[in-house]
């Protein structure tokens, strides 16, 4: 699979004239609770050549590529990425510690991630994460008497990575299992996470039944805890100097 991403990478570069600066994995595999039958989600950073970014009808920022099969493959232009990444966008935070690296050809993802450490939005991030965690938790659990298991995975992974970036006050890593060995949680609750992760990795599906009494308990007071303490969370911006910087070194000019 490796060796399919590589050549449709490669393939990417040649019919759409640019340049891949980065690739890794995101989506579940990269959260460590892939099932056998996820799909491979491949996310890139690309830039074009310096004529195309001064035409009067600049092309698109994004390249995204029919899904074939299991293989989702997509990317954002050099200018998008790095607009989105001054705002500490999530989602490009998860690429850039993603534990599937596919492609890192020069040190563009290791200045991001430098300049990450230092200048990323606590509050932002933590947001962000608070939302999925309460728009899962609203919508698939609380109150029913019947729950997909997986549903809690996608509330319990968020949590963990406020709890990093509380605890450790940098970006929290992509996979689960990294955070989970980083930060301190209620035995019971870690108890169950852990169980719940070992079995969607060694099936497909998790299944449903009654929702779990201690993880119900354990939600419902941290959505109440971070409420609170979110917005008192500092807030950043990394300096435009700095990425212009980094866009004109790639840039080549």
């Amino acid at each position: 699979m490796q060796e399919r991403i590589l050549e449709t990478l490669r393939r990417i570069e040649a019919e759409q004239s640019v340049r891949v600066l980065y690739a890794a994995e995101s989506g579940s595999r990269a959260w460590g609770f892939a099932s056998t039958n996820s799909d491979w989600d491949v996310r890139f950073v690309y830039v074009r050549p310096p004529r195309d970014y001064l035409r009067v009808a600049p092309p698109r920022d994004v390249i995204e590529l029919p899904i074939v099969d299991d293989l989702d493959v997509s990317g954002w232009d050099l200018f998008k990425a790095l607009g989105l990444f001054r705002k500490s966008n999530p989602p490009l935070l998860e690429w850039l510690h993603s534990p599937l690296i596919y492609h890192e050809p020069g040190g563009f993802a290791a200045q991001l991630r430098a300049l990450a450490e230092k200048h990323y939005s606590p509050r932002r991030l933590s947001y962000h994460y608070l939302s999925l965690a309460r728009g899962n938790w609203e919508k698939y659990i609380h109150g029913r008497a019947e729950v997909t298991h997986k549903k809690y995975l996608y509330v319990l992974r968020p949590f963990l990575c406020i709890r990093w970036i509380e605890q450790h006050g940098n970006p929290p890593p992509t996979s689960v299992w990294d955070a989970l060995e980083g930060v301190e949680l209620p035995e019971a609750a870690r108890e169950r996470l852990v169980a719940l992760l070992q079995r969607k990795q060694q099936s497909e599906e998790l299944g449903a039944g009654p929702g779990d009494a201690v993880l119900n308990a354990f939600i419902a007071e941290e959505i109440a805890r971070l409420t609170t303490a979110v917005p008192t969370l500092p807030d950043a911006a990394v300096p435009e100097d700095d990425l212009n910087a980094l866009a004109w070194r790639e840039l080549g000019v």
